[in-house]
């Protein structure tokens, strides 16, 4: 179903952010940094800040789960391309509208284009994937379903990646696994003016069953 919970959480907003709020930030500086300078240049409805705001009601989880976050959006081995790409199937997969929205824009930043955005959507069996691709796409849909990349899917992505990289990849597909239960459990609301996508894309998205 769609996002239609209403707030559970609210957002501690930057004039909120005390000395235990700003001692969980060190553990994600550019998210901090970026809502921060965004909200000190006069600017109200920053990208993101909603969904970062919701965990600093409680700063000693938020500073933990940070510290994970950071490193799997500035420490991984992996590219900003197969990251993104991984957030977008599962929050597709997982019907999280907030995470999907979001991670729309950042994909573009990290080189998807939109016709791979709209394969994205239509899963691992998709025209117009290479194999690496198709097989990243399929290990997404395999640890939703099954919590774990299946043999012939492990051999295809084992021959391109060094363990290191998978791991990377296994822990960034979880990272956003629980934030899409935090966004749609809390009730995250998209911030204003964010860029959207078309209506007709989260209908689907909604409508779609996951993979067998």
């Amino acid at each position: 179903m769609p996002d239609d919970i209403a707030p559970r959480v609210q957002p501690v907003l930057p004039p909120e952010w005390d000395a235990s709020i700003q001692d969980a930030l060190t553990a994600f500086p550019s998210g901090r940094d970026f809502v921060q300078n965004a909200w000190n240049a006069g600017e109200r409805n920053i990208r993101g800040m909603n969904g970062l705001g919701v965990s600093l009601g409680y700063p000693a989880l938020a500073k933990a789960f940070l510290t994970f976050n950071n490193h799997v959006a500035t420490g991984s081995t992996i590219s900003k391309r197969i990251r993104e790409l991984a957030i977008l199937r599962l929050s597709w997969l997982r019907e999280a509208d907030y995470e999907f929205i979001q991670h729309v824009v950042l994909g573009r930043r990290a080189g998807l284009t939109d016709v791979e955005i709209e394969r994205i959507t239509l899963g691992p069996d998709a025209s117009g994937w290479d194999s690496v691709d198709a097989a990243l796409v399929r290990a997404v849909d395999e640890l939703h379903e099954h919590a774990c990349i299946q043999n012939a899917t492990w051999k295809t992505l084992a021959a391109s990646f060094e363990p290191q990289q998978i791991m990377d990849f296994v822990f960034c597909v979880g990272c956003y696994e629980v934030l899409a239960m935090v966004f749609k459990t809390f009730g995250v609301q998209l911030e204003a003016g964010s860029d959207a996508v078309a209506p007709e894309l989260l209908a689907r998205m909604h409508s779609a069953k996951s993979p067998a």
